[in-house]
């Protein structure tokens, strides 16, 4: 398990996410925005670590690493999201239907390619790493909201950073699976 590569995972399937945060965070608790945010997150890497078991039971891992082309994808896809800013009774289940709607598809698109390969213990070991970056982006989020220039740069560059990411994180997948070495093993 690479961290390098969940922590930039992480950041670039969670970047435009963390302008709903300061949203979120001004409306509700901070300790029910975490728990939110941490349903959501559990929910999209075991749902992105079992597809990556089934495929894996079909598909040799070399060229499952054609995942790598989703991240991509998702670079040069002019898809806004949508505002899922959704209300409900509890601040928990809000933040949690929020970030779903928000972030399922790169989410499962992104964490996919990246966690199929990975055996149990490792995912589980992923799982906490992300758990406590969840935390973290959520507490840092607040004290870094009221920063006039982060919310500027954020605004004006914030789209291509995220992009750049995917894109390495393509890459990486490619790298990481075999899939490079395998097809230059046929090369003369």
């Amino acid at each position: 398990m690479h961290y390098g590569i969940l922590l930039l995972t992480f950041l670039s399937v969670n970047l435009d996410f963390f302008f709903m945060l300061i949203f979120l965070l001004r409306r509700y608790p901070v300790i029910k925005v975490v728990w939110g945010y941490l349903l959501g997150n559990w929910v999209l890497l075991i749902l992105s670590y079992l597809l990556g078991k089934a495929l894996l039971l079909v598909l040799p891992e070399w060229l499952l690493g054609i995942l790598g082309f989703l991240p991509i994808y998702m670079a040069f896809h002019d898809e806004d999201d949508a505002d899922g800013h959704k209300t409900s009774r509890s601040p928990v289940w809000s933040v949690l239907v929020t970030y779903l709607s928000v972030c399922s598809g790169c989410n499962l698109a992104i964490f996919l390619p990246v966690l199929v390969g990975e055996t149990l213990p490792h995912f589980m070991l992923a799982l906490g790493f992300i758990s406590l970056l969840t935390v973290g982006a959520v507490l840092l989020v607040k004290g870094v909201a009221q920063v006039p220039a982060v919310e500027t740069l954020m605004a004006q560059r914030g789209e291509q950073l995220m992009k750049l990411c995917y894109v390495l994180i393509g890459l990486y997948v490619f790298w990481d699976s075999g899939l490079i070495s395998h097809l230059f093993g046929y090369l003369p």
